[in-house]
């Protein structure tokens, strides 16, 4: 039974949960400066908020405080395992020089600036659906600090051209964002309904990237004399991941089971793998097994999956952990009940829908769609797919608006910056509009 959230919005401890819940994202924002990691300080006013809501209920004689939490809890948890899952996945893909074997490829090719401007860019579309929009842009920006080591000029152009391909391609897939995933996860939009986001997110992309290639430099980058190569049982973890994709598709679509049990499934799967693979590692270098001097590491290790699973984003997980109590407590006071009115109600779902996207070039978007789905305003179809494409690719505005523009701006650090991007935010604009306009024009049949 769904428990009515009251409105507590004027009383004095739902005011001080909105500061409370203010200040932490305040540090959220001010991470590159600060270097204080996103979660602390969001983990942190979870408890406080949580802690206002429970008092706050039980002096008006309210009951169900404590199973709104436990709500809250179960839809983090399903999205933890996934995420879970799939991090170890890409890790050990990494592990295993997958992405490393893909960059020398890619480096070792005469490309010039122009076509591996759009060769990384098309790459990025193609990939981030599958691996998440963060690590292919990590993947991308390598290929291209490799390429062209001393070439500003293209350096900077193509590192906005892969977060925005990144962004654009996790639009239109489950697996490209959390945002996606939340939305998969909800039920709202079906798993190949998505695929209707493809046409728009790659006017998206492609909009910017036919004015940014204008302005690519001639020529072509050095060759790289190192050779990266994948390791024995990359291949067997790349079949495993996609058989582990196939399977969580088919355990939601048939089944109704919820996706992580599918990737839950997968990470056993995977776990049997490195068993094995590393059973075959003992077994042709023996040195494996030789001990370390006292103090000291051994320089080499044979594969072990849990370090794998240790080297997960546990900062971005448990930012989501936050995010999600945070904004379950303001629901609790009434605020989401009040923004609902305020915005959906006034503005319109069309509106309403294209101001979430940019507000995600600003506020993190994990947070914004969390509460447009706790709000779960009356919408068509065509809106919720509206949503979600503009969650998506709006934080491509700014550099600070998702988390492939922040990681490529540490990983090309001095070159790839705030401002640099913001030169072209005027393109990306065009983009963004342009892939509404062609949302609505060819999913129309879903407006109704």
């Amino acid at each position: 039974m769904e428990i009515e959230m009251p409105d507590l919005t004027g009383s004095t401890p739902a005011l001080a949960a909105l500061i409370v819940f203010a200040i932490a994202y305040v540090f959220v924002i001010a991470e590159e400066f600060t270097h204080l990691r996103k979660s602390k300080p969001v983990v942190l006013a979870a408890g406080v908020l949580w802690l206002l809501v429970a008092l706050s209920w039980k002096g008006m004689g309210l009951e169900g405080a404590d199973e709104v939490l436990q709500h809250n809890l179960v839809e983090y948890g399903g999205l933890l395992l996934f995420l879970l899952a799939a991090m170890t996945f890409v890790n050990t893909l990494e592990e295993r020089h997958v992405f490393g074997a893909l960059r020398s490829a890619l480096v070792a090719r005469k490309f010039s600036f122009r076509a591996l401007f759009w060769l990384t860019g098309a790459l990025t579309f193609v990939l981030s659906p599958v691996l998440d929009n963060l690590t292919t842009a990590l993947v991308m920006g390598a290929v291209v600090l490799a390429a062209a080591r001393g070439t500003p000029g293209f350096i900077t152009p193509a590192c906005i051209n892969i977060v925005v391909a990144a962004n654009a391609g996790g639009a239109f897939s489950p697996f490209g964002d959390i945002t996606t995933l939340m939305v998969w996860q909800k039920g709202l939009v079906g798993f190949t309904e998505f695929f209707a986001l493809f046409i728009p997110s790659l006017v998206n992309w492609l909009i910017p990237a036919v004015f940014m290639s204008l302005a690519i430099p001639a020529g072509q980058p050095p060759p790289d004399a190192q050779r990266a190569r994948i390791k024995p049982g990359g291949v067997a973890v790349i079949v495993v991941f996609a058989l582990t994709i196939a399977c969580t598709v088919s355990f939601h679509q048939y089944a109704h089971l919820p996706p992580f049990l599918g990737m839950m499934t997968g990470l056993g799967a995977l776990q049997i793998l490195g068993y094995a693979i590393r059973r075959r590692e003992l077994r042709v270098s023996p040195s494996f097994l030789g001990a370390a001097p006292p103090g000291f590491k051994p320089a080499t290790k044979p594969f072990d999956i849990f370090i794998s699973v240790k080297r997960v984003e546990w900062d971005t997980l448990l930012f989501f952990y936050g995010v999600v109590l945070c904004v379950g407590a303001l629901s609790a006071f009434g605020y989401l009940a009040l923004l609902s009115q305020a915005s959906y109600a006034a503005l319109g779902d069309t509106w309403s829908n294209i101001s979430v996207g940019v507000a995600s070039a600003l506020i993190d978007n994990i947070p914004i769609m969390f509460a447009v789905l706790t709000m779960n305003p009356d919408m068509s179809h065509g809106q919720w797919l509206l949503v979600t494409l503009t969650a998506g690719v709006g934080g491509s505005l700014l550099s600070i608006g998702s988390a492939a523009g922040v990681a490529l701006m540490g990983q090309a650090r001095g070159i790839y910056t705030f401002f640099a991007h913001l030169k072209w935010t005027w393109a990306i604009a065009l983009g963004y509009a342009a892939s509404i306009y062609v949302h609505f024009l060819v999913n129309a049949k879903y407006f109704h």
